[in-house]
């Protein structure tokens, strides 16, 4: 069955419970803490996607591995998304992030079950059945024990035949579908300053908006349709074949950081469908990760919680 024409549909590889952990206080290694909340719920980048569509009232495919009668599909269908699982190789992994008052995020994520070959032939599989006809389709987050670093890339040159192609990785993922540049470039990219830099060869900590529109531009120009690189509190920077634009974020208390990025993303993506020019998508997508860091735990924007009016965009100069 094909995506919804207009859907978004989402792969989630090394699906998650996530569990949030509220402290009153900063975290000492070695204390006993009490805690102010506690929250768990089905979690992976491509899921929190999934679950921003749907607050959006956009239609969205979630794929990932899983037991079709798994806690996880269960609760993703009770919160309005269409979930399509494959074959999974074990049980759903458990990730632990632990907020501070000031914001602050410690995150314990769980690896996930090892995959073998035919665990992975059967999840590209049904990304690819149910891809066909969606407006994007979205590779976000890690990869289970087992992968190839290349199986994001891998997935590009099949998906871009029925779809539009956004990813979000680190790591040896993304640096396997930067080497295969231009050949299997994506649509989007969605890097962090981090990940930004460890493919483009700049400082990390040095990376603000200037360096960011210059190593996104470094990405465009090896094929990659557009760079979204999210700076965390600096914000963002995007960069496509038409320009570059750079957006700090507007005034917000951090409550948590979790999910901020997965936020930022969806926002560019909701942009592009309702065919924004570049701008505006880029304020869209700030407003978005900014929504999110005010919330508690991995708690999605609705879109009554934005304020992109409030978000001051900035051109770039290309060189």
């Amino acid at each position: 069955m094909a995506a919804a024409a207009g859907a978004i549909v989402t792969l989630t590889a090394n699906p998650s419970f996530d569990r949030t952990v509220a402290l009153p206080e900063p975290l000492e290694r070695g204390a006993v803490h009490r805690v102010d909340a506690m929250t768990s719920q089905a979690g992976g980048k491509g899921v929190n996607i999934s679950r921003a569509a749907v607050a959006a009232g956009l239609a969205t495919v979630a794929v990932l591995p899983a037991r079709p009668d798994d806690a996880i599909v269960h609760e993703l269908a009770e919160a309005g998304i269409e979930c399509r699982p494959s074959r999974p190789a074990g049980e759903i992994r458990i990730n632990l992030t632990l907020t501070e008052p000031d914001g602050t995020t410690t995150k314990l994520n769980g690896p996930g079950a090892a995959v073998t070959d035919e665990h992975l032939a059967d999840l590209a599989e049904t990304l690819v059945r149910h891809a066909n006809g969606g407006a994007w389709t979205v590779l976000a987050g890690s990869l289970p024990p087992g992968a190839p670093a290349t199986f994001y890339a891998d997935l590009v040159p099949r998906l871009r035949t029925v779809s539009r192609v956004a990813i979000d990785t680190s790591d040896a993922p993304l640096a396997a579908l930067v080497e295969r540049l231009p050949e299997d470039a994506p649509d989007l990219l969605k890097p962090n300053a981090e990940e930004l830099a460890s493919v483009t060869g700049t400082e990390a900590t040095a990376l603000d908006e200037g360096a960011g529109g210059l190593g996104g531009r470094t990405l465009v120009e090896r094929g990659v349709g557009a760079v979204l690189a999210s700076l965390g509190g600096k914000g963002a920077v995007l960069v496509d074949n038409d320009g570059a634009w750079y957006a700090p974020p507007p005034p917000t208390t951090v409550v948590s950081t979790v999910g901020a990025g997965d936020s930022t993303l969806f926002g560019y993506l909701l942009g592009a469908l309702r065919g924004l020019p570049a701008p505006d998508r880029l304020a869209l997508a700030v407003a978005y990760g900014a929504a999110a860091a005010g919330l508690p735990g991995t708690t999605i924007p609705h879109p009554g919680d934005l304020h992109p009016e409030r978000v001051a965009v900035q051109t770039l100069d290309p060189t």
